[in-house]
Order: C-alpha cells, then sequence, then structure tokens
C-alpha cells in the first residue's frame, strides 16, 4: 500500500474527502520526522514508537576492493512496533 492507497483507505473509513485526509497524513508525517530529527521519541500507543537511534562506529569491507574500512557512527531513525500491533500480525496460538 503507497500514500494515496492509504489516503484513499482513511478517507472511506472516516468519511472525510480524499484532499483533508491527505493533508492530515502529510502533516502527521511531518511532525513525527521533526520530533525524531529533534532528537525526541513519538510514541502513539497500541501501534508503535518512532525514534533516533545511534548506530556505532563498526569495521566494514568495500564490496569492490574487499578493503577492510571503518564506517563511521551515524544517527537512524528506527521503528518499534506496540504490543498491540505485534498481536495483531503475528496472533499468538
Amino acid at each position: 500500500m503507497n500514500k494515496g492507497e492509504l489516503v484513499e483507505a482513511v478517507s472511506k473509513s472516516v468519511g472525510e474527502p480524499k484532499n483533508t485526509v491527505d493533508k492530515v497524513l502529510s502533516a502527521t508525517m511531518e511532525v513525527i520526522m521533526a520530533t525524531v530529527t529533534s532528537g525526541q521519541k513519538v510514541t502513539l500507543v497500541g501501534f508503535g514508537s518512532f525514534e533516533p537511534r545511534v548506530r556505532k562506529e563498526r569495521d566494514g569491507r568495500n564490496p569492490k576492493t574487499k578493503e577492510s574500512m571503518k564506517i563511521p557512527e551515524t544517527v537512524v531513525p528506527a521503528f518499534s512496533a506496540g504490543k498491540l500491533f505485534k498481536e495483531m500480525v503475528a496472533p499468538e496460538k
């Protein structure tokens, strides 16, 4: 499912016009990205959390030359699914 399909599904679900849903979805994503970029965590209970994570410096290898190299420390965005989301995707038996 891409963004357009998501907008259409939400529009049908809530009975709002697609352009309104698109604006709300776009604004939501912008706020989440800005918050995580500033170093803070965004938690949506039942759905999951978005947060910045530090990926430590590590040894790597250039795939073309097989030469060893250091990959520097970096900060990456991360998502952790919430309990309800995990249970919906993989129900316990």
